[in-house]
């Protein structure tokens, strides 16, 4: 695969051995990276001051970040454990979770779709894009760039695009959704970063009978992020229950059966 700048992925290109701090307009605002002084690798990206990605650039499989973290849960429960995967990912910012499945999955392929060419070249100058093992990475807007993928080509699609506080316009919507059941095979699963709780998830409903739902311990007064899990084949409940048991902070899993109206 080739990433975007035309050059082959893990071709020697590597991001500064110091990494510095810095900010930059882009497209949704301003950008602002800066090391977390706790964690030697670690790096914070903001976009108009809001988290959007947190990467160790020593320890890919460090999330910060929890809703990266029920993500992981999901991955880290389909069978078989360590077989690569084939991922499209819609958003991009620091890459973080192309860079996590990169280790506990050697061998997946990622397409990462990023709509703010701005923030892509800020985070490759600073944290190194070019540099990661099997990312291909197009500036592209995801609601025509996913009409040119093959169908069942993707074992996993990812979205994690938002203009601000809120979902990328169109990403939970019937053409997006429709194009995401075409691209995943069969048994692939489609996993959505969402905030808050009141989203239109109707087509997605339509589309993806088994569905599940992911977020914090209600007794923690959590109210951050979610992550919605669906597939058209049922999902690996017991092997996710098994890997909410062992999370901290608690993480409450809410399933969805075909028969059953609403999440």
């Amino acid at each position: 695969m080739s990433n975007w700048l035309g050059a082959p992925s893990g071709d020697g290109v590597r991001p500064p051995s110091q990494p510095v701090p810095g900010a930059r307009a882009v497209r949704f605002g301003k950008a602002e990276l800066r090391p977390d002084a706790e964690r030697p690798g670690g790096w914070l990206l903001t976009v108009n001051g809001i988290a959007q990605s947190y990467v160790d650039l020593d320890d890919p499989t460090y999330l910060e970040l929890e809703y990266l973290r029920y993500a992981g849960y999901v991955v880290d429960s389909l069978e078989p454990a360590d077989a690569p995967l084939d991922v499209v990912h819609v958003g991009g910012g620091g890459c973080t979770f192309p860079r996590y499945l990169s280790a506990v999955r050697p061998g997946s392929r990622h397409l990462v779709i990023e709509a703010d060419a701005a923030l892509a070249e800020f985070v490759d100058e600073r944290l190194g894009l070019r540099s990661l093992p099997g990312v291909e990475l197009r500036i592209a807007d995801a609601l025509t760039e996913i009409t040119t993928l093959p169908a069942d080509s993707a074992d996993l699609v990812m979205a994690d695009a938002f203009e601000g506080l809120r979902i990328a316009a169109g990403i939970t919507g019937a053409g997006f959704t429709a194009e995401v059941a075409r691209v995943l095979r069969p048994g692939g699963v489609y996993l959505l970063n969402l905030v808050g709780t009141r989203h239109h998830l109707d087509d997605i409903r339509a589309a993806f009978p088994y569905r599940v739902l992911l977020d914090g311990d209600v007794f923690a007064g959590y109210t951050g992020n979610q992550v919605l899990a669906v597939s058209r084949v049922p999902l690996p409940l017991d092997a996710l229950y098994r890997q909410a048991e062992q999370a901290f902070p608690p993480v409450r899993i809410s399933v969805e059966v075909p028969d059953d109206p609403g999440v």
